[in-house]
């Protein structure tokens, strides 16, 4: 475990269970924190290999230990399909993790899957301008946006986070919270996004990267890389107040120079 100045705290692991298991324990310390400070714990999910390595939350001691009557779970990003299809994070979500803890139903803040990803992404924001509103969402001490208290991220081979891709207009978007597009590079085209003003406005930003195929973005994402190179938009997430960590493998972080 090493911290980076400016790209937050690195922590890395040998193996998968490994990051699996301090992951577990991070986000149970920051929900019994969140909790006792105001008494919800909001946090926004993504898809991918990252919801599988949250599965320790799923078991002792964690089961019993942590309140999950105060869990209010969103999504970071989704894919604008059938909550019952197979691309849908939501019910990635919903299979490895939510069916199996306690977590009250009214309290998980899905997209309405009959919309167009325009409607959907509109819908989404009115959402939580509610929930901030009540401030079962906090608000950000900076802005007038949300301030999450857990953005939980993964990282694709191309440094995108989210459903923010290299080199793509929703980058610049700076003041919806929520946005879609519809020419995503990777399939489904159709998606939701946060947008970065929205999770650099979060208490704490996790970024879970496994595997040697995602070495390079991760070395781009963190290390100190020159002007010259492609600004992911892993790199740009950079919380205004809050914490930003990384978890990583030993295969993901085998090219960062700061900790080779």
């Amino acid at each position: 475990m090493e911290s980076k100045k400016d790209r937050g705290e690195v922590r890395i692991h040998e193996n998968l269970d490994e990051l699996s298991t301090d992951l577990a324990d991070y986000v149970a310390e920051l929900s019994e924190a969140s909790v006792k400070e105001r008494g919800v714990f909001a946090i926004a999910l993504s898809g991918g290999s990252l919801i599988s390595l949250m599965r320790n939350l799923c078991g002792a001691p964690y089961n019993k230990t942590v309140d999950w009557s105060k869990w209010y779970i969103f999504w970071a990003d989704e894919r604008v399909v059938a909550k019952n299809h197979v691309d849908s994070n939501y019910k990635l979500a919903k299979d490895h993790l939510l069916s199996k803890l306690p977590i009250v139903p009214s309290h998980v803040h899905s997209i309405n899957d009959s919309l167009t990803a325009e409607e959907a992404a509109t819908e989404y924001e009115f959402v939580i301008r509610q929930l901030v509103r009540t401030r079962v969402i906090n608000v950000s001490d900076v802005s007038d946006c949300p301030k999450f208290d857990l953005i939980l991220l993964g990282m694709g081979p191309d440094g995108h986070v989210a459903s923010l891709f290299p080199n793509h207009s929703v980058l610049e978007e700076k003041n919806e919270w929520v946005t879609f597009i519809t020419t995503s590079p990777k399939p489904p085209p159709e998606r939701i996004t946060f947008t970065l003003p929205v999770i650099n406005s979060a208490a704490n930003v996790v970024v879970v990267v496994t595997g040697g195929g995602k070495a390079e973005a991760a070395r781009l994402a963190i290390d100190d890389v020159g002007p010259e190179c492609e600004v992911l938009p892993a790199r740009m997430i950079e919380p205004v107040v809050g914490k930003l960590v990384w978890f990583l493998d030993s295969q993901a972080a085998s090219k960062l120079k700061s900790f080779s």
